[in-house]
């Protein structure tokens, strides 16, 4: 019988480019990748027998108690990682590069005797595979990960600029499910001020980003939530405080590239 739902943060990892690789590259990139895991939870100070994972042939599914704080998820974890994925760099050949798409979400999942399940189990690996993310990932040929956090993390955690997490590096990714469900998220490459890649006005993903009208002000990431306005379309402005590296500037304009 499953068990009664259970509210926790949800994160879920892939491994970019895994189904082209050949058996033996894909079984030599799994131990990588499990150990690139084990080594960041405790590199975070997150202790493994708390966290219940989900093993899913190129990716790892990751249910987290409600009492770990989403801080460290957002933060020294994801940090951890990217160190981590830096040192398989260097003893990895070309042809094992690891590279990861991480995504966390919230809410309610239940478990039965086969595994996890629940809406927001399924927003999160909708999440992890979005078409844009993967185009992040791509374009960013020089970061080892990308990290994506549903709408409701931004709202909660990543938007308030606490000393662990910088909003100022987040850009929104909203994007249709094949389903044709739009879900709103926020992305960022770690190491990088801004994430590359995104798709312009009338994307592949079927989302219009239309730009704000001139002379609209300028807004800083800790204070602004930055929704999208009334039309749908993601506001042109600047975002300042880099909490990490100082004070920066990134302009954001929908019907061009990021530039710094």
């Amino acid at each position: 019988m499953p068990g009664e739902p259970t509210h926790c943060w949800i994160m879920v990892l892939d491994i970019e480019n895994f189904s082209a690789r050949t058996d033996p590259i894909q079984r030599s990139l799994r131990t990588g990748m499990y150990g690139v895991l084990r080594a960041a939870l405790a590199q975070a100070g997150l202790a493994a027998d708390d966290i219940v994972t989900e093993d899913r042939g190129d990716g790892i599914l990751m249910i987290v108690p409600a009492t770990v704080s989403p801080l460290v998820l957002a933060g020294p974890f994801v940090r951890a990682l990217d160190d981590e994925l830096k040192q398989k760099a260097v003893e990895y050949s070309a042809a094992h590069a690891m590279r990861f798409r991480v995504a966390l979400h919230q809410g309610l999942a239940a478990r039965d005797g086969e595994g996890w399940s629940g809406d927001a189990v399924n927003t999160a690996c909708r999440l992890v595979d979005a078409g844009p993310l993967r185009g992040v990932l791509a374009t960013a040929s020089s970061s080892r990960m990308v990290f994506v956090v549903s709408e409701e993390i931004y709202r909660a955690v990543v938007r308030h600029g606490h000393r662990t997490v910088d909003p100022a590096a987040y850009l929104p990714m909203p994007f249709r499910t094949k389903h044709g469900e739009l879900i709103e998220s926020w992305v960022t490459v770690p190491g990088s001020p801004a994430p590359p890649g995104l798709p312009q006005a009338d994307g592949p993903e079927g989302v219009d980003h239309p730009a704000e009208p001139a002379g609209r002000g300028s807004r800083t990431a800790a204070t602004s939530d930055r929704r999208p306005p009334s039309g749908g379309g993601i506001s042109v402005g600047t975002v300042n405080g880099d909490v990490f590296q100082g004070d920066k500037t990134v302009h954001i304009n929908t019907n061009g590239p990021v530039r710094p």
